[in-house]
C-alpha cells in the first residue's frame, strides 16, 4: 500500500507498472490487468498515461491493439497472446468474475463504494503470482474503507501486524506537525525535489491557506497526508474528543440520574436517542441509533459510512419501512426510562408531538428543547466545554464519533457558536445534536431555572 500526496505522480507510477504486467516481463500470458479508480474519469486519466507510455515507442505501439471509443471499455490489449489492461470505476456496475492478475487501485480514500473493491479483492486468489496495489492521497473520516486499509498498514509498519505479504509505503507526517513547516513538505512528498509538486506552487497554497480554514485543511489532506476529519469548519477538534473513548459500563449508571436527547428523523437522516449522566464535574453520554431498513444500502452508498454492518452489529436498530417508525423510538425511551433514574426527556418538537404527548399522558418527564439559536448556544457551549475539557466519556462509540466529526459549527453576527450543522446532504449529526441537548439538560440538572434570566446574556448575544 502506498500512501502518497496529491501531485507525487502516483497515476503515472500506476500506468508503469500497469503495463510492467501487461506488455513487459511481468505479464502472465492471457493476464488480465486492472486499473481502478474512483470514476470514469480518473480512470481515463490512468488510461491516457499508459497509452503515451505505450505509444512513445514504436515497437510496443505496433504491439497493441488499443479500444478508446467514447463510453466504451478503455483497453490495452498486447495481440501477441491476449494480455489485456482495462480500466475501472467504482461508480460502475459491479464487476465481479473478474480474474486480474494485477490490479492497481488508484485514490480509494475517493471511492464511494466498496462493490468495485471487494470484486477485485476477491478474484485476485483465482491467479496464481497475481498482485495488488493501493495508492491514495489521505481522504476524510474513519468509518470507510480507505481509512481501515491505512489503519492496518500503519499497524504493519509499526510491527503491531506481521504480515509479509503486505509493504506499506506511508509518506504521512505525525498528526501534531508544523504544516507550515517546508522541511516536513519535503519529507512526505518524496517527488518534491524533482519538482513534483511545484515549491512555489505550494508556497503560494500554503500563504492562502493561513488564512482560510477550509483551504488549510485541503492542504493538509492533500499535499501533505493529514487525515482530515469529515468538517470544513470543524466544531472540536477529533483528537481531543477521542480522549473521551474510555469504555462506557452501562450497568454501572443504572441508579444515577439521567437526561436523554432525543432527535427524530423521517427517512433522510439518523433518529438518536442520547443519555446523559453527570460525573462529577463531567458528563458520561451514550446513543442509541434508528434507520428505516429499506435505506440502509442507500445510505451507505451515499455517505460512504458502513450503515449495513452497523446493523449487524447492534449499533442502529433498523425499522420497517423507509421512514423511522417512531413507535420504536418510543418503546426504547420507555425501556430506558424503566432501566435508568430518567429525570428528563428533551424533544425537538419539529417531528416529536405524537411522540411527545404518548409520552406526557403517561406521565413521563418529556419536555419541548427547540433547536433554536435560543436554546441550543447554551446547549453547545456546555457540550464544547466539556469535550476540550476532557470532561465528556462517549466510550468510542463508533456512530457517534462519525457524527461529530461531521459537524459544522455555524457563528451569528457577534462569533457566538449556535448552530450545529453538516456540510455535505448525506451526513449525519443527529447524535453530535441529541448529544448537546442531553448534555445541556443534564448540566442545569432539576433546576427550573432558565438561562435566559441570566442577565449577562442580552438579545444581542442570541442575535443570529
Amino acid at each position: 500500500m502506498l500512501l502518497l500526496p496529491r501531485g507525487n505522480r502516483k497515476t503515472s507510477l500506476a500506468a508503469a507498472l500497469a503495463l510492467l504486467h501487461t506488455i513487459g516481463p511481468e505479464r502472465l500470458p492471457g493476464g488480465e490487468v486492472v486499473f481502478a479508480a474512483a470514476d470514469k474519469k480518473q480512470a481515463g486519466i490512468g488510461f491516457r498515461e499508459a497509452l503515451s507510455i505505450a505509444r512513445a515507442d514504436k515497437r510496443v505501439n505496433a504491439a497493441v491493439k488499443v479500444s478508446d471509443a467514447v463510453n466504451s471499455t478503455k483497453r490495452i490489449t498486447l495481440k501477441s497472446d491476449g494480455t489485456f489492461l482495462e480500466t475501472l470505476s467504482s461508480d460502475a456496475e459491479t464487476q465481479h468474475g473478474r480474474t486480474p492478475t494485477f490490479a492497481f487501485v488508484d485514490e480509494l480514500h475517493a471511492h464511494k463504494k466498496s462493490d468495485l473493491w471487494g470484486a477485485i479483492r476477491s478474484g485476485l486468489p483465482k491467479t496464481k503470482g497475481s498482485l495488488l496495489i493501493i495508492a491514495t492521497t489521505a481522504g476524510k473520516g474513519q468509518e470507510n474503507l480507505a481509512y481501515e486499509l491505512v489503519a492496518y498498514a500503519r499497524k504493519v509498519a509499526r510491527g503491531k501486524i506481521v504480515n509479509p505479504a503486505f509493504l506499506p509505503i506511508l509518506f504521512e507526517p505525525d498528526a501534531n506537525a508544523d504544516w507550515q513547516d517546508e522541511a516536513l513538505w519535503y519529507a512526505v512528498n518524496p517527488g518534491l525535489a524533482h519538482g513534483y509538486p511545484s515549491i512555489e506552487g505550494l508556497q503560494r497554497l500554503a500563504l492562502e491557506a493561513k488564512d482560510r480554514p477550509g483551504d488549510r485543511e485541503d492542504f493538509k489532506q492533500y499535499h501533505l497526508n493529514m487525515w482530515r476529519d469529515q468538517s470544513t469548519n470543524p466544531f472540536v477538534e477529533m483528537t481531543v474528543y477521542d480522549e473521551g473513548s474510555a469504555p462506557v459500563d452501562l450497568g454501572d449508571l443504572k441508579d444515577r440520574p439521567c437526561w436523554l436527547g432525543v432527535d427524530l428523523s423521517s427517512s433522510g437522516d439518523l433518529t438518536v436517542v442520547v443519555s446523559a449522566w453527570k460525573d462529577d464535574d463531567g458528563f458520561i453520554v451514550w446513543p442509541w441509533f434508528f434507520c428505516p431498513a429499506e435505506n440502509l444500502s442507500e445510505r451507505e452508498s451515499q455517505s460512504g459510512a458502513p450503515y449495513v454492518r452497523w446493523a449487524k452489529e447492534g449499533l442502529i436498530k433498523p425499522t420497517p419501512g423507509n421512514v423511522v417508525d417512531f413507535r420504536a423510538v418510543e418503546a426504547t425511551i420507555r425501556d430506558l426510562c424503566a432501566e435508568y433514574d430518567v429525570q428528563e426527556i428533551a424533544f425537538d418538537p419539529a417531528l416529536a408531538r405524537n411522540v411527545l404527548n404518548n409520552l406526557l399522558d403517561d406521565g413521563f418527564p418529556a419536555v419541548e428543547m427547540r433547536q433554536g439559536a435560543l436554546t441550543m448556544m447554551p446547549a453547545i457551549t456546555e457540550l464544547e466545554r466539556a469535550i476540550v475539557g476532557r470532561k465528556l466519556q462517549h466510550g468510542g462509540h463508533p456512530i457517534l464519533r462519525w457524527n461529530f466529526e461531521n459537524v459544522e459549527v455555524q457563528t451569528n453576527t457577534y462569533g457566538h457558536k449556535v448552530r450545529l450543522a453538516k456540510g455535505l446532504r448525506h451526513l449525519c449529526i443527529d447524535g453530535a445534536v441529541a448529544t448537546a441537548m442531553a448534555v445541556c439538560r443534564a448540566a442545569s440538572g432539576s433546576s427550573e431555572t432558565s438561562f435566559l434570566n441570566n442577565a449577562a446574556i442580552s438579545a444581542a448575544d442570541l442575535a443570529w
